[in-house]
């Protein structure tokens, strides 16, 4: 979701070689759209509302984002292979370095994707098949953008101030955290299922205690420093994504974990839902009322489309599949509503991120060279 200005638009790839041009100033922020698609399918799946057709548009949506997933992984070996140079320096941009963490997110949401409504289309047995392909891979690469991503940025990237972006690859391993008790059914009982789990909830506190760690530095940053700049501004967004994801993972871990873990855990982990999701969740609705005031701010002082609208979806998303969570475990209509409203605005936000990035994609001017 880095920014990317207008330029002159890059001919259409008709040979090998112009592929691998076209693909030069593909950066890793382009994963942001596949999680973006991938969630407008999982929370609609689990929308406490029957709406004739929405599963079918769900799966629809879901088979659209697996899609996106596979272009663009192919797309981005052809940069590793034919633009290295690029590539390494990706990895030292500091604006750019934290979206590798979107690689492992969208393998993650496409994966859980298949679980829940993939399903539908392709089989039980390929979706579990699937899923656990890209669960494993996904989180291999979450965990050690975890790592290597913050060793960077202490190591070789001259930062000058913190931005949400720091979120993006310690957010990972929560999306591995809410997706991975989907496969706890197919696993052998008892010792694999638990360990499982318990390293689901391991990954949980992996990603919450980073991001308490970085929230503070990113406000400070509001405070002290003012407004992001206007092409940037979408990102206040992503502070939402840990939010809801976490919620998310919890109320999974209290779906799962009765009957799986020993008294008194398995109950615990229902009362930890509704105790850890709905103080969450009431941040969440703080932070969104804030951003969403700043994107209204930037937006009347001319803010223009960028990658970072894609910032408009996966986290609004991850804070309906909180609020559906939380509605299951409370059965207060008010999380049910929140679910369905935060739903609609997910949906607009996709359409408009989408049809700005096939028109970007079309005239040329998303994948040419910034500044030019």
């Amino acid at each position: 979701m880095a920014t990317l200005a207008p330029s002159r638009p890059v001919p259409l790839a008709t040979t090998p070689g112009v592929r691998a041009a076209a693909v030069r100033h593909l950066g890793p922020n382009w994963y942001a759209s596949v999680m973006g698609t991938a969630i407008v399918a999982n929370a609609g799946a689990a929308l406490p509302v029957h709406v004739p057709g929405l599963r079918t548009a769900c799966a629809a949506v879901w088979a659209l984002s697996l899609a996106m997933l596979l272009t663009l992984l192919t797309a981005r070996s052809l940069h590793w292979i034919h633009h290295r140079d690029r590539a390494r320096a990706h990895l030292l941009d500091p604006a750019v370095a934290p979206f590798y963490g979107c690689l492992s997110m969208a393998m993650l949401a496409v994966g859980g994707g298949a679980m829940t409504v993939g399903r539908d289309w392709i089989g039980l047995p390929a979706a579990v098949a699937l899923d656990t392909v890209l669960f494993t891979a996904g989180t291999v690469i979450g965990l050690a953008a975890a790592v290597a991503i913050p060793y960077l940025m202490v190591v070789h990237h001259r930062i000058e101030s913190a931005s949400p972006v720091w979120l993006l690859p310690v957010v990972a391993p929560m999306v591995s955290a809410a997706v991975g008790p989907l496969l706890l059914p197919h696993l052998p009982a008892g010792q694999a299922q638990q360990t499982l789990l318990i390293a689901c909830y391991a990954m949980f506190g992996v990603s919450l205690l980073a991001t308490l760690v970085m929230l503070p530095l990113i406000f400070g940053r509001l405070v002290t420093g003012g407004p992001l700049p206007l092409a940037l501004t979408p990102t206040l967004f992503l502070v939402l994504g840990p939010l809801g994801q976490s919620t998310t993972a919890a109320n999974t871990f209290a779906d799962a974990a009765p009957g799986l873990l020993p008294a008194p855990y398995g109950q615990g982990f229902t009362a930890f839902a509704v105790l850890h999701g709905v103080p969450v969740m009431g941040f969440a609705l703080l932070w969104l009322a804030l951003a969403g005031a700043l994107v209204l701010r930037a937006r009347y002082r001319g803010m223009g489309f960028a990658m970072t609208w894609w910032a408009f979806t996966f986290p609004v998303g991850t804070c309906v599949t909180g609020a559906e969570g939380l509605a299951r475990h409370t059965g207060l209509d008010a999380f049910r509503w929140l679910a369905i409203v935060l739903y609609v605005f997910l949906v607009a936000a996709w359409l408009v991120a989408a049809l700005h990035t096939a028109r970007g994609l079309l005239g040329g001017t998303l994948l040419a060279e910034p500044g030019q």
